[in-house]
This record gives C-alpha cells, sequence and structure tokens, in this order.
C-alpha cells in the first residue's frame, strides 16, 4: 500500500534514524485522540498528540507531546522556555512544521522544534503517534519517542 505524500515523509524521517516503525493509514479518523484511539483499539492516554504552541517574543515554534487526554498547563511551558506562549493557528503549524494540525507528527518538521514529552505517555509499553495526516499513524514506545525528539520530560498538567 502507498503512503500519501505526508505520510511517506514521516516513514522516510523514521527510515533516516534507524527506526524500525511502520506508519500506517487508516479509514478513519485520527485527528483526535478519542478518534485515533478508536481506530487503532488502544487506550486514549495511549495517544501521543502533538501540540504545536508559539512563543510570542521569539515566534519559535514548541512542540508538546501529550497522553491523549491530558490538557497542556501553558503555564508550565511558559516557566519552562521563559516567554509567553499562545496556541498556534493552522497556517503557523503548517508553515513552521510542514504538517496539518491533526496530522502533526513528533518527526520530520520542515525545522527543528524545541520538544516536551508528557512524562504519562512514559507508563505505557506502546503509544501511537500521527503521521503526517489526519488519517496516518505509527506504533512506537515511548523510548522511541525519545530517541527521535531529544524531548525533555516535564508533566504538563
Amino acid at each position: 500500500m502507498s503512503l500519501s505524500a505526508s505520510a511517506l515523509k514521516v516513514q522516510q524521517a523514521l527510515n533516516a534514524i534507524g527506526l524500525l516503525l511502520e506508519v500506517v493509514e487508516l479509514p478513519g479518523s485520527t485527528r483526535t485522540a478519542q478518534e485515533a484511539a478508536q481506530a487503532v483499539g488502544c487506550q486514549v492516554g495511549q495517544i501521543a498528540k502533538s501540540i504545536i504552541l508559539q512563543a510570542l517574543a521569539s515566534h519559535r515554534p514548541i512542540l508538546v507531546i501529550a497522553s491523549g487526554p491530558n490538557r497542556v498547563n501553558e503555564k508550565v511551558i511558559e516557566e519552562l522556555i521563559g516567554e509567553t506562549i499562545a496556541k498556534a493557528d493552522a497556517d503557523f503549524v503548517r508553515q513552521r512544521t510542514g504538517f496539518v494540525i491533526g496530522g502533526v507528527p513528533p518527526i520530520g518538521h520542515s525545522e527543528h522544534l524545541e520538544t516536551f514529552i508528557d512524562q504519562d505517555l512514559l507508563v505505557y509499553q506502546e503509544i501511537w503517534a500521527a503521521a503526517g495526516t489526519p488519517h496516518a499513524v505509527f506504533r512506537l514506545t515511548p523510548a522511541d519517542l525519545m530517541r527521535m525528539t531529544s524531548g525533555i520530560v516535564i508533566r504538563v498538567t
């Protein structure tokens, strides 16, 4: 089965760092954590959702990879980066990551993203992340996630 261009970009990024993980495109939407969990048959907490925030002074993108049910406490992120943040709009997300909201993966972005990983993801043996489109995902371990992002593990809530 051939992958869409965005999903293929994620597969190539995984291959480039030597991770033998497989991107799959599903018929149903994986845009939300709940939809993704239903599509792959896992708990919502096993969904590693990518949230792009914008640092307001520097305009740099910040990636927070949170466990499905968790809401990111923006004050926590602001304290870590020393800057006020806002949720990024669709244009900013596409421009800075190369992907659309609902399909932003943890790897393969247009530019380097400072990354924070929700510690709640570390309790699972396997997790699932978006893979470039609202219909594409891949299975990985928390160790894989840390390796591919060099993210800092924090409590996001």
